[in-house]
């Protein structure tokens, strides 16, 4: 399904099996729409683009007005050049932007590993952080390094290093020893941010060299996370050292579009939306291959210190590996399972369905059968992700939420179920907002929105406002 109007609310309108028959002819479909609505060709527009490993898609954006003028899609072509995708789908939008801006997970995203002191205290914070920076956190591991830890380490090709421990002024040896073993190491000649106990960020730096840069502690103090500095320059060392060696594209161009890793460009979205909204919000994003779930919220009590050990992020993401309705589906049927979310006689059927999707990535619902599976795997993952990502975070008072991710986009009906499932989740262990209105994301406009903050804000800001005054209470 298509929106009548990008960004004009929640209308739609039923497409012919031939607007169906490929995925870049739905990209030209959607840009003639936008074209066919009154859109200008004269504005000044920039293109906001997600490459993403499966889709490309983009969004023009008219500078002096904040409006959303028009959304295409295209296959990414991971196989030849990123570029040639990406190129493809602003021809089909018809304009010519006067900047194009891109996020991107295509190659893997950003793959980063953990080194810390102690499992459930700077490790568990440093995944935490390493989530909210849009990285798949590939490894974690705790204690001094040896040998065999180097070669696990070294096993799992991370793009990032992330070397913490310690709170500031606290234990100093195990970061100490680690910093010392990594400088040995001639398998491991990754990147690596500094991000632990100020006392030895200094000295362990000079043992790296060049490789190595510092941020605060993301664990200044027991219960305390703090994870923006160290998000900002994983964002850099992303878009210096990381997007480059994926050879997605040949030359310099692709990488001199890239602002970052798009679940680190979508979580500046949403936290900026939830200044829009001036209260709590929650984004659920149900993929082929994850679901992502994002909140922003404040503190109970003002404060950014928690009951747990490792801190909150209280502006953070978290990624269920084994949720996504194509390439991780069985794994929702197992969670759900175990969740006691499905009746006895509903697993079997569920499983071998979505079975045929994990072995399947790229199959399209074409029938109301599939579409219904597609649904209840999205609702299903939906619930456990969130149930997931409550723990240690107090929801009840989210005024927002969005959902996002193809099946909620395309298929009719789908959001408004997936999200009243989460909303309406009493038997999780968790406590679901107590006055919350939802929507939809129907033309994807958080990551542009996200891209778009920092050169112009008052334009994330306006197109945030448009995706909020199109939520409703279910």
């Amino acid at each position: 399904m298509t929106p009548d109007r990008p960004g004009e609310g929640l209308r739609w309108t039923e497409e012919s099996s031939e607007e169906r028959a490929s995925d870049e002819g739905n990209a030209r479909l959607k840009a003639r729409r936008a074209r066919a609505s009154g859109a200008s060709t004269s504005v000044i527009v920039a293109v906001a683009a997600d490459v993403g490993s499966t889709f490309t898609k983009v969004a023009a954006v008219d500078l002096a007005t904040g409006a959303l003028v028009g959304t295409a899609e295209h296959p990414t072509t991971v196989d030849t050049d990123v570029l040639h995708g990406l190129d493809a789908a602003i021809a089909d939008l018809g304009l010519t932007p006067s900047r194009v801006d891109v996020c991107s997970s295509a190659g893997g995203g950003l793959r980063l590993a953990v080194v810390g002191n102690e499992e459930l205290v700077t490790v568990a914070a440093g995944q935490r952080v390493a989530l909210s920076a849009g990285a798949r956190v590939v490894h974690a591991t705790a204690g001094r390094l040896d040998r065999t830890a180097i070669g696990a380490l070294a096993a799992q090709r991370p793009d990032v290093i992330l070397l913490v421990g310690g709170t500031d002024g606290g234990d100093e040896e195990v970061l100490r020893h680690n910093a010392a073993t990594l400088a040995k190491s001639k398998a491991l000649r990754t990147p690596i941010v500094v991000a632990g106990n100020a006392d030895v960020r200094a000295d362990a730096l000079a043992q790296l060299g060049p490789r190595a840069v510092g941020a605060e502690n993301v664990l200044p103090r027991i219960g305390e996370l703090n994870p923006e500095p160290a998000r900002a320059v994983i964002r850099d060392v992303f878009l210096r050292h990381v997007i480059g060696g994926k050879h997605l594209s040949r030359g310099r161009r692709f990488v001199s579009l890239v602002r970052g890793p798009t679940p680190d460009i979508v979580l500046t979205a949403v936290t900026r939306l939830a200044t829009v909204v001036g209260g709590d919000v929650l984004v659920v994003d149900v993929g082929g291959a994850t679901t992502d779930v994002y909140s922003a919220i404040e503190p109970p009590d003002g404060s950014p210190r928690s009951d747990d050990v490792s801190g909150t992020a209280w502006h953070g993401r978290t990624v269920e590996g084994d949720l996504g309705v194509r390439a991780s589906a069985p794994g929702i049927v197992d969670a759900a399972r175990r969740e006691r979310l499905l009746a006895e006689a509903e697993i079997g059927p569920l499983l071998a369905a979505a079975e045929r999707r994990a072995a399947e990535p790229t199959m399209t619902a074409v029938d109301e059968d599939d579409r219904e599976v597609d649904v209840r795997l999205a609702e299903l993952a939906a619930t456990v992700a969130v149930r997931r990502h409550a723990r240690g975070r107090d929801l009840r008072r989210v005024r927002l939420v969005v959902g996002s991710g193809g099946v909620l986009r395309h298929l009719p009906g789908a959001g408004n179920r997936v999200l009243r499932a989460v909303l309406t989740d009493h038997a999780g262990g968790w406590a679901p907002p107590e006055s919350a209105r939802i929507v939809v994301d129907a033309s994807y406009v958080l990551a542009p929105a996200g891209l778009l903050a920092g050169p112009y804000p008052a334009v994330a800001v306006k197109l945030l406002t448009a995706l909020a005054g199109n939520a409703y209470s279910f």
